[in-house]
């Protein structure tokens, strides 16, 4: 985690050394490159979480509704257990069981499925809302946004950087295009080490609560249910606590880990 994390601050000084120095420099240009960063991620993570709750229809879990009282009850115990402030809760049909979340500790959304409520035993689905739980406690979302954003100014900067050493005509833009998706494309792999490291740490967490084997049952059912039919944009499904389908080449690029292997060190 420290080695990706710093591979990633070492994207972003390199881009901001740049952009410092095609801009001549001084405490002014440094504020405004510092600044413009802040807002830069700040607004992605704004926009995110507004657009990821939109994507699948998310209202408000009434926690009068004998339906989801034990759910509401299940998530105060946990969430004081740790130290959190009790997040908002959300129920959508996403056309397959799943849940994800997002915020931070002190404004936390936790949105349920309602097939993954009818699926799940009680204590399969604590073991679900603590992994869910452990992930706004450990700002796993900031933290992605976070790496996201790098990876969009890394782009901008080195297209912006094709531009200005070209004579700014049609093949430049073409070429300053493809670099910047590259360039982008590599930052994220390392984004996506993240991510899976962070999948991995929330299920201990979670364990830790709950124990491990009914967060084990839990992702088993999950995994077994037909995703074809999922509802889920791919950038939802990123924060999802089971990710998009992956092939043999995308295990490099996952945003999760496989299943099987959460399974067994949730047994081991």
């Amino acid at each position: 985690m420290a080695i990706v994390g710093s591979i990633l601050f070492g994207f972003y000084a390199v881009v901001a050394l740049f952009a410092y120095a095609a801009f001549g420099g001084g405490t002014t240009v440094l504020a405004l490159i510092l600044l413009g960063s802040v807002l830069f991620v700040g607004v992605q993570y704004k926009i995110g979480k507004w657009a990821a709750l939109r994507s699948v229809g998310a209202e408000d879990m009434p926690e009068d509704d004998p339906r989801f009282r034990d759910i509401h009850r299940s998530i105060e115990r946990m969430s004081r257990e740790m130290d959190i402030e009790k997040p908002r809760v959300m129920v959508a049909e996403m056309g397959v069981p799943n849940a994800f979340a997002v915020g931070r500790k002190k404004a936390g959304v936790v949105v349920v499925s309602a097939e993954l409520i009818h699926m799940l035993d009680h204590e399969e689905l604590e073991g679900v809302l603590a992994h869910e739980l452990a992930h706004i406690r450990n700002r796993d979302v900031v933290m992605m946004v976070i790496g996201q954003g790098i990876a969009s100014i890394v782009a901008i900067v080195a297209q912006f950087a094709v531009l200005f050493a070209g004579d700014n005509d049609f093949g430049d833009f073409i070429m300053a295009m493809v670099v910047g998706n590259v360039v982008q494309f590599i930052v994220m792999i390392f984004v996506m080490a993240i991510s899976r490291y962070r999948e991995y740490v929330a299920d201990s967490d979670a364990s830790e609560i709950t124990g491990g084997e009914p967060l084990a049952r839990a992702l088993e059912k999950i995994n077994s249910a037909d995703h074809g039919r999922s509802k889920i944009d791919e950038q939802a499904s990123a924060l999802c606590i089971k990710g998009e389908e992956r092939s043999l080449l995308s295990k490099i690029f996952s945003t999760h880990p496989p299943t099987e292997e959460r399974i067994r060190r949730l047994r081991a």
